[in-house]
């Protein structure tokens, strides 16, 4: 028999459980959780465009007065957006811009955000905002970081990470909003009817898409337009007497949609796999929008910040009228929702039947990919 020799191996071996478990607890989470990489513009950057001389930018007090340092980050939310609530739910901590100075080391397996706001699927979109990140860039930012990630982790395990990931990319808005209905008469307008446009730019967008895959993304999420004529910008705008929304913007959003879902299911049957995720945002969108009062708003037709009718004129600063509670508003600012919509938003892109996520949802996937 031992006693006093079996008492202090269990003891170590208690204790080292112990260290264990705690280890385990407190490792961070980018170990565990898979990488997480977003591509895009306004409605997903999280703060590149901070580090850029653009008029695109958020960076000024009321934007962040709901995040919790209460300061403006970049994002064009009051509080948190899309990847941040994304993050959130798949436990991974939020991505930093990729042009933070904080984006290195360990911070890198988290991923990185690449979105700029401003920026389209077409070069000339958003010309105004001069310096900002396009798509084309954004992707060799993402090469750039998979150099990082390999020489932090060697090669392989670079590749393998990246193929795991989630990637979020969201496009299209700007294309109509900030390039064909930017003026009265545009250039693109002039060169091109709404149907023929939205051809053209989603046969842009299969190129990126393409070129997105050949770099090792192996679940994208795709998100559609939002309904563009509701925002409270153009309704401003256009001059909406009761809240209808803008038709032609609205026109442009019914085109654009189901060509982007149809050109995904037919990038998917050519690569053989379920790669890229439609998130059916204007139907997302349009659920509030429409019955405001149902997900508990007072208004889905004013922005919470901003002057002018709809509080939809100028920018949001200082100087404009704020609302009080941020929560029962479904817009932050003239174009872009608020942190309780883009909540709203997440919950379809997590748990939504094939109406808003084609041909799954996210938990759907997370669930798929778990088993292999």
């Amino acid at each position: 028999m031992c006693k006093v020799a079996c008492i202090g191996t269990s003891r170590a071996l208690v204790v080292t459980l112990l260290v264990g478990i705690l280890m385990s607890v407190t490792a961070p989470r980018a170990e565990a959780a898979r990488a997480f990489f977003v591509f895009g513009d306004s409605l997903v950057d999280s703060g590149n465009n901070n580090y850029l001389a653009t008029t695109a930018r958020a960076d000024s007090p009321p934007y962040g007065i709901d995040y919790p340092t209460h300061r403006p980050t970049g994002r064009f939310s009051n509080g948190f957006n899309i990847p941040d609530i994304i993050s959130e739910k798949i436990g991974s901590e939020p991505t930093l811009p990729y042009l933070s100075p904080e984006l290195t080391g360990q911070r890198l397996l988290v991923g990185a955000n690449f979105a700029s706001a401003g920026i389209g699927i077409l070069n000339d979109t958003g010309i105004q905002f001069v310096n900002i990140i396009r798509i084309a860039r954004q992707l060799q930012l993402f090469q750039q970081y998979q150099q990082r990630l390999g020489a932090l982790i060697g090669p392989a395990q670079a590749r393998q990470r990246v193929n795991q990931a989630l990637v979020l990319i969201t496009l299209g808005g700007n294309d109509w909003v900030n390039n064909y209905f930017l003026t009265p008469i545009s250039a693109r307008s002039r060169q091109f009817t709404i149907p023929e446009y939205s051809r053209y730019i989603i046969s842009e967008y299969q190129k990126v898409l393409r070129r997105l895959y050949e770099l090792g993304a192996r679940r994208v999420l795709v998100t559609g337009t939002g309904p563009l004529g509701c925002v409270p910008a153009e309704l401003a705008m256009t001059g909406s007497r009761n809240g209808e929304c803008a038709p032609r913007l609205q026109q442009a959003a019914a085109i654009f949609n189901p060509e982007l879902v149809q050109m995904l299911k037919e990038l998917n049957r050519e690569i053989g796999s379920d790669v890229f995720i439609a998130a059916n945002a204007f139907r997302m969108n349009m659920d509030f929008i429409n019955n405001p009062t149902k997900f508990g708003f007072v208004t889905s037709k004013v922005a919470c910040c901003g002057q002018g009718p709809y509080n939809g004129l100028g920018l949001c600063n200082v100087a404009s009228n704020l609302c009080p509670d941020r929560k029962v508003y479904a817009f932050w600012d003239p174009f872009h929702p608020s942190e309780r919509a883009n909540r709203l938003i997440v919950e379809q892109i997590l748990s939504g039947s094939t109406q808003y996520m084609s041909p799954m949802n996210l938990s759907t996937i997370m669930a798929l990919d778990s088993r292999t």
